[in-house]
């Protein structure tokens, strides 16, 4: 036997070195992966959220109404965007998801004050996802205490103290109890899509090239946009049946309630899992392997999961985040299955979610039959 030589291992060593510097998109994933993880993480990631946009419904306009709005809005946690005078208004803000919060201030708020009542403040707040409201729900004790202090002096100073002269009657809609399953559960229906959907037809193509069967479809007069048709249908069906698994376990296991139209969900999720497939065919025609097809399809998946909101709220993000995090298609689908499912939204809500899903599936669509033109030629 030959004895172990530096020389040999070292030849090895380089040879390995070689073959990662031609297979470039391996390496550059090697390399982006980790940096787009420690991104993500250190600076996307946040599970306080702030600066949650918040309505404002007045029925009182005395100083003690003027100081409690500042001091919810110095908390930090409340920014007011809109003032509405109308209940129909403040349903329609919360059920479009336009803002979290609606701070409801009642009539007599300044004469209850003055007279000691400790008037009820009426908050209305988006609960579909806990852990977006849970923090800023629980600063309201704090303001509550100390918010009007200021403004009690002379003969007033006596309603200073604990409890405070003011109270926060919180209304969690959608989710009064705060069941995370409520939240998590029909957002699954999204992340497994994208995950199932964009791995299996990034593999499709790249699977034939190196198959050699890639060259069985030139020979055949099938044009590229057919094909790619072709290779997405069978994978829509597998697509229903992944989305009437989730659901029959939401209903049954999970007790998720399902107040809107399933029939609407089902027709909406064609869409979403087109602009997956689609997303998919266009790794593969960017991949030269089966593997740098799989690890595109990571680095997809990766940011879709992380900036959609599905594992953290969407509004704890910095802007940056919130701008990627739209151009991704979960983003959307997720505010969709969320909205149908729990506050039972119809087409008029949805729309303005599903033409950013429209658009991603003609754009890479798009692209992807581009590059497969190029792979043929």
């Amino acid at each position: 036997m030959h004895r172990f030589t530096f020389h040999r291992l070292w030849a090895v060593v380089m040879k390995e070195f070689i073959q990662m510097r031609r297979d470039r998109v391996t390496f550059g994933m090697m390399i982006g992966i980790p940096l787009l993880q420690l991104m993500l993480f250190g600076y996307a990631i946040n599970s306080d959220p702030k600066h949650l946009p918040s309505a404002l419904r007045l029925a009182d306009q005395g100083p003690f109404t003027r100081t409690l709005v500042a001091e919810m809005q110095n908390s930090g946690y409340f920014d007011i965007v809109r003032i509405t005078d109308s209940e129909a208004e403040v349903e329609r803000l919360i059920r479009l998801g336009t803002v979290q919060f609606v701070v409801n201030i009642p009539d007599d708020f300044t004469r209850d004050v003055l007279r000691g009542e400790r008037p009820a403040v009426l908050v209305e707040a988006d609960a579909t996802d806990p852990a977006a409201t849970g923090p800023a729900i629980a600063a309201l004790n704090a303001i509550a205490a100390t918010a009007i202090d200021r403004d009690l002096t002379g003969p007033l100073r006596r309603l200073r103290g604990v409890p405070g002269a003011v109270s926060f009657e919180v209304h969690a809609h959608y989710n009064p109890e705060n069941i995370t399953q409520f939240n998590v559960v029909p957002g699954l229906m999204g992340v497994v899509l994208t995950m199932t959907m964009v791995i299996i037809t990034a593999l499709a193509i790249t699977r034939e090239r190196e198959r050699g069967t890639m060259e069985n479809l030139l020979a055949t007069p099938v044009r590229p946009f057919e094909v790619m048709v072709g290779k997405i249908l069978p994978y829509i069906a597998v697509g229903y049946v992944q989305v009437t698994l989730i659901l029959i376990a939401a209903k049954f296991l999970f007790h998720v309630p399902m107040v809107g139209s399933i029939g609407l969900l089902y027709a909406i999720s064609l869409l979403f899992i087109a602009a997956n497939l689609a997303m998919g065919i266009t790794f593969s025609t960017l991949a030269k392997n089966q593997l740098q097809a799989v690890q595109m399809a990571f680095f997809f998946f990766l940011p879709s999961i992380l900036l959609s909101g599905f594992m953290f709220p969407f509004r704890g993000m910095p802007e940056w985040a919130q701008w990627v995090g739209t151009c991704l298609p979960l983003t959307h689908f997720l505010r969709i299955v969320r909205g149908i499912l729990l506050k039972g939204n119809g087409m008029g809500e949805v729309m303005p979610e599903i033409w950013p899903i429209a658009l991603f599936v003609a754009v890479s669509m798009a692209v992807g039959v581009k590059r497969y033109r190029q792979t043929l030629d």
